[in-house]
């Protein structure tokens, strides 16, 4: 089984699962794509998409294939021939090694974040879009600390 995702002004409008590229598309049709085109004729392009490939990775360790699992609303890249995610706020930063966005600043590194260290807090950070456009040093707030119970075992939301 494939999927092929049709493009209009290379934004991803449908994702079909379809016919596996490695059976014969019908005479007249170089393949299933250029088939599958014919059943959108109002579409620009439609292209194979991946359901195992995320983050220019290969869930089975194969060979990633075009960035990303295709979504509706992907932009397609023809020039790298890549489905890229809608951009999720204005500073997002492309990652062309991934196909993936990225915060303009990194995670904050004191958030204890696996939780391997029970004698320190977890911290949860937010981005806030608004505070890293007055000052771009700035962006990560801090959502929540969370404790260690050592009678439960768990993690905890500190008050």
């Amino acid at each position: 089984m494939a999927h092929y995702a049709f493009i209009k002004n290379n934004i991803v409008t449908e994702v079909i699962t379809g016919i596996d590229e490695t059976v014969q598309a019908p005479d007249g049709f170089a393949d299933w794509e250029e088939y599958y085109l014919t059943k959108r004729p109002d579409q620009d392009a439609c292209k194979r998409t991946s359901f195992n490939t995320q983050k220019n990775n290969h869930l089975d360790g194969k060979t990633p294939f075009r960035g990303n699992y295709a979504g509706i609303g992907f932009t397609y890249d023809d020039t790298n021939d890549v489905f890229i995610p809608p951009k999720p706020f204005e500073t997002a930063v492309l990652n062309e090694s991934i196909w993936e966005w990225d915060y303009p600043l990194t995670y904050p590194t004191d958030n204890n974040q696996d939780g391997s260290n029970t004698s320190l807090p977890k911290k949860f950070y937010i981005w806030n879009e608004k505070a890293f456009k007055s000052d771009n040093t700035t962006g990560w707030d801090l959502s929540y600390t969370a404790v260690y119970n050592s009678s439960t075992e768990n993690w905890e939301i500190q008050e």
